[in-house]
């Protein structure tokens, strides 16, 4: 308990009448300063039993709308206190949020509770800037009596904690016709011997081995069952097509197309890593390629930076053709002097160009850049089902020879602007998508795949599992 300015103003008072009252022999004085001196002590003892009372009975809430929110979103904090009974102090309670909490001041975080009060309560916006697992400060409580004669300070209330996540997408879900994934595709193992390229030793068949690794020519020459096992061939240059067309901005923000898709991309990038194999990297915009990385072994964090850094594209708000990155800064310093054209390209950024495309921008994408990538390439195609004739000649122009395709598609039908407010229709055109998916997956070495949030897909199949049980019913 602490006492204020008045209480201390008070007792000078009656300090002051007691020595007046020595001091000219007036034992009125000493009578008045003795009833100043008992009437302090006495809302002294009154205020420490009326807190102790009002703290044991009161009950104070201290909520968060959500439990988990994305880094960069605000959330409603709530506050609410109740008493057994009108409560006879002045009180303020104020809010207790951790310290990257950010939008509020201390004014408007505190509750104000005037006597005569049974409940109250206040709502309060948080601004939730840096990720990570928080919990919340109890309250602070700050009491005084009426009179403005003595204040306490205490905290009191719950701690619940709030899980601040990352901006990007979350239940990500990689797999087939609804069915996730069990391994990270892409993963593969250096050395193993398996089904592969390059035929390695013959052995005596074992049980346990399938049928289609026996090698009929060996087994009639000899006799008995041999099986060829082969070498999965390591030496092979992965490049990645990353759509970022407009389309692919569908999607709440920080849940769009493009973050699922670029999440499974990093992922990807990391399993490249392990191998140190060439990655080569193309970004494909509305208007044709936006970023172009050749095949390179290693800096892997720079193509991990850049895919972090993509945003949809706009339609064609790039330039109109063209230009040399040289070309294009000697045409903007023309005009100045010789001193400012010195020092510009290191002061100035340089500009975003695009290589203007004709054609379907995807397609011719794959046309010219991977033509020139040489070995063994695995093409890992990042894109929605938008432009599906597009893809499919896409998909065929990257498989020839003797190169492998890995498709990874989000379906529109699960990013709709308005969500999933009609679940019949969104399970109809995910049965289109899903047709669409798996006739690319039938092409000879080619692999497709759906990215997309899991808690919309299982809606959208919970959905199509009720309406088929309703017409068999029938």
């Amino acid at each position: 308990m602490q006492v204020t300015r008045r209480y201390w103003g008070v007792a000078a008072t009656s300090l002051l009448l007691a020595a007046l009252a020595v001091a000219f022999a007036r034992p009125l004085l000493l009578v008045g300063a003795a009833s100043l001196g008992a009437w302090l002590l006495g809302r002294q003892y009154l205020f420490v039993r009326t807190l102790s009372e009002t703290v044991n009975t009161m009950t104070i809430e201290q909520f968060p709308a959500q439990d988990r929110v994305v880094a960069g979103t605000e959330t409603p904090v709530t506050l609410a206190a109740s008493f057994a009974r009108p409560v006879p102090l002045v009180i303020d309670i104020e809010i207790g949020l951790p310290v990257s909490a950010t939008g509020t001041d201390a004014e408007e975080r505190t509750l104000d509770i005037t006597p005569g009060d049974e409940r109250a309560d206040r709502t309060v916006t948080a601004h939730w800037a840096v990720a990570g697992s928080y919990e919340l400060p109890q309250p602070t409580l700050t009491l005084g009596d009426a009179d403005g004669l003595f204040v306490e300070q205490l905290s009191r209330g719950p701690t619940p904690s709030i899980v601040i996540e990352p901006q990007g997408p979350r239940n990500v879900h990689v797999g087939e016709g609804g069915e996730q994934l069990m391994a990270a595709y892409g993963q593969r193992q250096s050395g193993r011997r398996d089904v592969g390229l390059d035929p390695g030793e013959l052995r005596e068949y074992v049980p346990g081995d399938t049928a289609d690794r026996i090698d009929w020519n060996a087994t009639a020459r000899l006799n008995e069952p041999h099986v060829r096992e082969y070498e999965i061939e390591t030496n092979r240059t992965t490049a990645l097509l990353v759509d970022h067309r407009a389309t692919m901005a569908d999607g709440p923000t920080g849940e769009t197309k493009l973050d699922y898709a670029r999440q499974v991309a990093l992922t990807f990038i990391d399993n490249v890593d392990e191998f140190d194999d060439p990655l080569a990297y193309y970004a494909v915009g509305d208007s044709g390629i936006t970023e172009r990385r050749p095949p390179t072994a290693g800096r892997y964090d720079d193509v991990k930076r850049r895919l972090r850094a993509l945003e949809p594209t706009a339609g064609d708000t790039v330039a109109p053709e063209r230009d040399d990155p040289a070309t294009k800064r000697h045409t903007q310093l023309s005009g100045r002097s010789s001193f400012e054209a010195t020092l510009a390209p290191y002061l100035e950024s340089t500009s975003t160009y695009v290589e203007r495309i004709e054609g379907d921008p995807l397609f011719e994408t794959a046309r010219t850049s991977l033509a020139g990538v040489s070995g063994t390439v695995w093409t890992v195609i990042f894109t929605d089902d938008s432009n599906r004739a597009e893809l499919r000649e896409t998909v065929s122009l990257a498989r020839r020879g003797d190169g492998r395709v890995l498709v990874f598609l989000t379906p529109t039908a699960l990013f709709e602007p308005g969500g999933l407010v009609d679940l019949e229709t969104a399970y109809e055109r995910y049965r289109q998508f899903e047709s669409f998916r798996r006739d690319l997956a039938r092409l000879r070495r080619v692999s497709a795949f759906e990215i997309g949030p899991r808690d919309r897909l299982d809606a959208v199949l919970a959905s199509g599992s009720q309406r088929s049980r309703s017409a068999n019913a029938r």
